[in-house]
């Protein structure tokens, strides 16, 4: 399962390779809604950004990790990271996940594109048999985003990390499998073509 850095695109959004010189957009997309106060997110704060690009690209050099910039939004500009991660060669599996974005695009169609040309990767380019997203079991937005898509929760893993302000976090493990994806594809297609109210 060859996992090499790849711009994927849709009509409202792409994914690049992230790279250093995205920073400063970066550090915008962050403060657009101080996504970083929300204690049960991953969010990087504005003055570690660099060092969340240089975590995220050390990851990708080790291979577990293939970290994007999500481009989008009225302007074109950078407005969150996402990732592959937990990336099993053998099993043929990855994570979807280390994913924010700004407020001012949350719940538009990017994220449901986004999530779209992710799992069309894994599952029609890399062969997936199973792609996992995870996140915060208080984190109901997120939850319900991904419950959006169609993903099963597979169950939850009970004091799972230390979240940033040193709690316990339950971790909610959803998946796609690869027979689930042909009906999860055309639902997420529905959902982009639908208008949104």
């Amino acid at each position: 399962m060859p996992v090499e850095p790849v711009t994927l695109a849709g009509r409202a959004m792409r994914l690049e390779p992230l790279a250093p010189a995205h920073h400063t957009e970066l550090i915008a997309a962050v403060q657009d809604g101080e996504l970083w106060r929300h204690w049960y997110t991953t969010a990087p704060e504005p003055q570690n950004m660099t060092a969340e690009i240089e975590r995220r690209l050390g990851l990708l050099a080790e291979g577990s990790m293939l970290p994007f910039t999500i481009f989008g939004g009225a302007q074109g500009h950078a407005v969150g990271m996402t990732s592959f991660m937990a990336i099993d060669r053998k099993h043929f599996r990855v994570e979807i996940g280390s994913t924010w974005i700004a407020r001012s695009v949350q719940r538009t169609a990017l994220n449901t594109e986004a999530k779209l040309v992710l799992l069309t990767h894994a599952f029609e380019t890399l062969g997936c048999v199973a792609v996992e997203l995870r996140t915060h079991a208080l984190n109901f937005q997120s939850r319900s985003a991904i419950e959006r898509l169609g993903a099963k929760l597979d169950g939850i893993l009970r004091n799972h990390q230390r979240a940033r302000n040193g709690t316990l976090r339950d971790t909610c493990v959803y998946s796609i499998i690869q027979s689930e994806w042909p009906t999860i594809r055309a639902h997420l297609e529905w959902q982009l073509a639908m208008p949104r109210t």
